[in-house]
């Protein structure tokens, strides 16, 4: 008789997924809720029909089509590090849960099961010089100690049941009457600015700052003279008196470009709150999203407000951004 050698299991496809930026990593978020997750989602849930420029490339595109279900993600911190090694657990997902993390909008998700024990350092630039945030794994070694970790016990996570996913916080059923004019125009404009087709490349720091953070500053009570542009390089400085100095700053707000995670802004304002000598409280922006530090608190996160997706926490900032 014959003998008939056994089936070879294929071996799974390796990934390697993104979990920010070392300063600002949002991995370990990941791992709590059993997710991967990929920006940009502003333009709202992948579909066959829409364009890889609409999410700032290909992306999104090959996150939500070409794993499959058993596949392997390596959750990458840095250039030369893993944080967990995952294997797929769904197919593609839009959770809107996800909108805000760490200021980035990551609602393109797969469930994954993770195991953090499998935290290494390849100690040299296995995942390149400049990672893409999402792509397939071609690096010998990674793969051979990927490979090894699979098989190597305990392996009871490849199979435990996946952790629960975050509630979604409630929208903001009534928008503030002295805001609901600049919450309508960034509205409009949001799917606008990222339609290269019709608007041409996305605005700049500077566009968004005069279109979208001077206008809710107005409605929030500010007066012209009270707001300064470029001032000792601070993108917006705003002032509780005249003249315009130092001890009169009340509030530093940096902005970045449409879309970007705005919590990458923070040391940058904080340095400039430094250089002015005296704790003042900082805002970081892209035009839509607003986030809120207290210098009294060493600059702790305590409001935040998406003026697309205005949730019920909303409010704290507005009250906070309010000409006292």
């Amino acid at each position: 008789m014959t003998n008939v050698p056994a089936k070879q299991k294929a071996p799974r496809v390796i990934w390697q997924l993104g979990g920010g930026p070392t300063a600002r990593s949002y991995a370990d978020d990941l791992i709590k809720f059993g997710v991967a997750l990929i920006g940009p989602g502003d333009a709202g849930q992948w579909t066959a029909e829409m364009d890889d420029e609409d999410f700032e490339g290909s992306f999104v595109r090959r996150f939500a089509t070409e794993p499959e279900v058993g596949d392997v993600f390596l959750l990458r911190t840095g250039i030369s590090k893993i944080r967990a090694v995952g294997l797929v657990a769904s197919d593609y997902l839009f959770l809107n849960q996800f909108d805000d993390v760490n200021g980035w909008d990551l609602r393109h998700a797969r469930r994954v099961r993770w195991s953090a024990a499998a935290e290494y350092d390849f100690g040299k630039l296995v995942f390149g010089a400049n990672p893409p945030r999402f792509s397939g794994v071609a690096h010998q070694e990674v793969i051979d100690y990927t490979q090894r970790f699979l098989n190597s016990p305990p392996d009871a996570w490849q199979t435990a049941a996946l952790p629960g996913l975050p509630p979604e916080e409630p929208e903001l059923k009534e928008v503030p009457t002295n805001l609901q004019e600049i919450v309508g125009e960034v509205r409009d404009l949001w799917p606008l600015f990222w339609n290269r087709d019709r608007f041409g490349d996305h605005p700049t720091e500077d566009e968004l700052v005069a279109h979208l953070v001077v206008p809710l500053l107005r409605r929030s009570g500010w007066q012209p003279e009270q707001i300064a542009v470029k001032w000792h390089h601070i993108d917006v400085a705003v002032f509780k008196a005249l003249p315009r100095t130092p001890e009169n700053c009340h509030l530093v707000i940096e902005a970045k470009r449409l879309g970007a995670g705005v919590e990458g802004a923070l040391g940058q304002a904080i340095g400039y709150v430094k250089a002015l000598g005296v704790d003042r409280d900082v805002v970081v922006t892209d035009g839509v999203r607003y986030r809120m530090y207290a210098a009294d608190v060493d600059f702790a996160p305590v409001a935040y407000a998406n003026l697309i997706r205005l949730k019920q926490s909303a409010p704290e900032l507005f009250a906070r951004l309010k000409r006292p």
